[in-house]
């Protein structure tokens, strides 16, 4: 497995309720960075993110970090990560999939890892149980 970035937007962001357990002490560098032709939804206290069209609007962006995780504890902020985002590899029911996305930072463009919506949540979003977040960048819910 490639050890890539996290892309993080919601919960595990610097600040966020579940940055202190995944990620204090792991990171080596977090700036921010933006997700374009993304969009969150929630429902709650924490976001997804969706990259499907019919629920992005044009000129829709995601915002939140990058984070580098240090190479040597990398395979268990990734396992905690898959854990605490409902997500195995190859699962049928995941609450979150976890894939590679292309980000912006002020360095430029990155490859990193994100957590999106799983099929079900895409259901429940498509029929209005869950709400856009406005100007894509989650702050706490």
């Amino acid at each position: 497995m490639m050890q890539l970035p996290f892309f993080v937007y919601g919960t595990l962001k610097r600040g966020e309720p579940n940055y202190p357990r995944y990620l204090a002490g792991y990171t080596i560098s977090e700036e921010p960075a933006n997700l374009p032709h993304a969009a969150l939804y929630t429902a709650g206290p924490y976001p997804f993110l969706v990259q499907t069209p019919d629920l992005v609007a044009p000129g829709d962006i995601a915002y939140g970090q990058i984070v580098v995780v240090r190479p040597h504890d990398y395979n268990s902020v990734i396992a905690g990560l898959d854990n605490l985002e409902g997500y195995v590899a190859n699962g049928a029911n995941n609450l979150y999939e976890r894939i590679v996305v292309t980000v912006e930072t002020n360095l430029g463009r990155q490859e990193a890892y994100v957590y999106v919506a799983g099929a079900e949540t895409v259901r429940a979003i498509r029929v209005g149980e869950l709400w856009k977040v406005a100007g894509g960048n989650w702050r706490g819910g």
